[in-house]
């Protein structure tokens, strides 16, 4: 309990306060009032140490102050809700996500529709991801859902992305993920004109595949492309995202002038000229280590996944897969898929490490909705846990998924509790700080200083 003003008192003042509320508010008054969250602890984003017994001050959207003593007075009307025993998170973002591919259990374009769409965006915000940058292989209804995302007039998550995304050729990404939602080139001049294109749309980032899957298309992007792609895109303003997994396309990508590279490197430990290289242009790095897992962990079945907390994230058609033995079998069946799957995870953790080890600068992502086992939300909890794996601390695992996620995007109005910032929070019973996995208890999320309904489309 913080010493001098204690909750207690604040509750004794009432007179001077206004109308105080207590306890887990699930309406928002119409107006845009004071809220008081007290008695908290708050991890702020910044990678430093917890603030304990703070109080946090909303007014509508946005954060007023952050104290570790309580305000003497408060507007009329304000009020003040108990978060003692609890903890609040900026809200996560998520740099490196998809819409629209997956619906159930099943990938197909007919899934590239509104109302799945919002019923994404909304299990996201649920999960306490407030912002989230779908990577590529987005269509129309992208750009006629953003502005009503980013004014908060529908639920879900708000939403930046990367436009279509330029493949070349074929090769990645395969066309049944793309679902027509790509642009392909096969020519220096028309890489161009897809950046021109797309450009004219205005989306956060450019993205590219630069990737075989494992040997299983004919080509890769070849060096003619990317760079002209990355050429253009920087002559219009606009930075570009890349798909890779080995060391050999990193590091070209990188000498190019890349400005993201959108999955970590899992064939070969990262080297001193990769790492040399990315620092001196400040190349960004999302390591997307669930991408991997996802692959194998469900049919292995772990404990965690009879947990509410797993399941209320399933749609009743992946639920029925996860629970039927024999998909299960089949999967493990595939022993060299399983193997080379763990072994790129190990590599992947190793050189996530590695890198923030020597101070490259980190993201957050998961590749979540591109696959049915890559699960909105969910993915990006495992992800905080593998992160924590990988040996980063709790606060590093969680100042990269909000203070470094926001700034890979270069949004400047989230990503920290701090005066100004928006009101996106995630309050969590215990103490991630200590426990990761306390991450995951949700009690509340705030979302432009207004409680998201969790039960709200819970299947």
């Amino acid at each position: 309990m913080a010493t001098g003003f204690s909750f207690r008192t604040l509750l004794g003042c009432a007179a001077l306060f206004g109308s105080l509320t207590v306890g887990m508010a699930s309406a928002q008054p119409a107006a845009a009032p004071w809220t008081l969250l007290a008695n908290a602890r708050v991890i702020d984003g910044s990678g430093t140490a917890p603030i304990e017994h703070a109080y946090v001050l909303l007014h509508g959207a946005t954060i007023a102050s952050v104290s570790s003593t309580a305000p003497v007075r408060l507007a009329s009307g304000s009020r003040v809700i108990d978060y003692s025993g609890k903890t609040i998170l900026p809200g996560l973002i998520a740099d490196h996500a998809h819409l629209g591919i997956v619906s159930g259990a099943t990938i197909g374009a007919n899934n590239y529709t509104q109302a799945h769409l919002l019923q994404t965006l909304a299990q996201y915000e649920r999960y306490g991801i407030t912002t989230l940058n779908a990577l590529g292989l987005n269509g129309e209804l992208f750009y006629s859902l953003q502005p009503q995302m980013h004014a908060g007039t529908l639920p879900g998550a708000d939403l930046f992305g990367a436009d279509r995304g330029i493949g070349y050729e074929r090769s990645a990404p395969p066309e049944a993920l793309a679902g027509g939602r790509v642009d392909r080139v096969g020519t220096p001049a028309q890489a161009r004109a897809a950046v021109d294109a797309q450009a004219a749309r205005h989306p956060t980032l450019i993205k590219i595949w630069v990737d075989d899957m494992h040997g299983t298309l004919p080509v890769k992007m070849p060096a003619s492309i990317s760079s002209a792609i990355i050429d253009e895109a920087h002559r219009k303003g606009l930075r570009v995202a890349a798909h890779v997994y080995y060391l050999d396309d990193a590091k070209r990508l990188v000498a190019e002038g890349v400005d993201v590279l959108a999955h970590g490197v899992r064939d070969r430990p990262v080297d001193d000229e990769l790492i040399a290289a990315m620092k001196a242009r400040g190349v960004w790095y999302i390591p997307t280590l669930d991408l991997d897992e996802a692959s194998f962990i469900y049919a292995e079945h772990p404990a965690w996944m009879q947990e509410g907390f797993f399941q209320n994230a399933l749609s009743p058609e992946l639920r029925a897969q996860f629970a039927d033995p024999l998909w299960r079998q089949s999967v493990l069946a595939k022993s060299h898929e399983v193997e080379v799957s763990k072994a790129a995870l190990a590599m992947n953790e190793r050189n996530l490490k590695t890198l923030a080890t020597a101070g490259v600068r980190i993201g957050f992502g998961t590749d979540s909705g591109a696959m049915p086992v890559r699960i909105p939300g969910f993915a990006e909890h495992r992800e905080l846990k593998l992160m924590v794996d990988s040996g980063l601390s709790p606060i590093m695992a969680l100042h990269y998924a909000t203070q470094n996620a926001a700034e890979l995007l270069g949004l400047k109005d989230r990503g920290l509790i701090a005066p100004g910032k928006l009101a996106d929070l995630l309050v969590v019973d215990g103490n991630p700080a200590l426990r990761i996995e306390d991450a995951d208890r949700i009690a509340a999320v705030w979302h432009r200083g207004k409680l998201v309904d969790l039960q709200a489309g819970t299947r």
